[in-house]
């Protein structure tokens, strides 16, 4: 293996140890409270303008902060209580699309487009590495050295 590869080798897994303790330290409490605190953020509040339940004082959502409270003392999951709020306020309640259907493609599109880009520009950094390089032809060393020799 040429020396040329050792860089983007050590790049892969400098970027891999970062993903693998991403993944590791990102793990969800599971505590009533720390559930009820990432749904009501995750609930966008139904008369503020761009606050989540969670960041609203207004009396709607202090009421959906006490339902889901109640439906998690019901043992419920979180999906299920993301869709009751769903089915009563509708998909506009949700502050981050689903993570499937059409909700997929919302989180899909941005994600293939800077796969796109960053191909786009490892392609043309490989264009450019290859461009041959232009030597000096005798007229640019001729100019060269008569500016050399007009220079203090």
């Amino acid at each position: 293996m040429s020396k040329r590869w050792l860089p983007w080798i050590a790049l892969a897994v400098v970027a891999t140890v970062m993903v693998v303790v991403l993944v590791v330290r990102s793990r969800p409490d599971n505590s009533p409270a720390a559930r009820a605190t990432r749904i009501a953020h995750s609930l966008a509040c139904p008369v503020c303008e761009g606050q989540s339940v969670a960041d609203s004082n207004a009396p709607e959502s202090r009421a959906i902060r006490e339902k889901i409270d109640e439906l998690l003392g019901q043992h419920q999951s979180d999906r299920a209580i993301r869709a009751y709020f769903v089915t009563k306020y509708g998909e506009r309640i949700l502050l981050a699309p689903d993570n499937e259907g059409i909700g997929l493609l919302a989180w899909a599109i941005p994600a293939v487009a800077l796969l796109i880009g960053a191909i786009g520009i490892v392609l043309a950094l490989r264009r450019w590495s290859r461009t041959p390089r232009l030597s000096a032809t005798p007229e640019d060393e001729a100019i060269v050295a008569a500016a050399r020799e007009q220079a203090p």
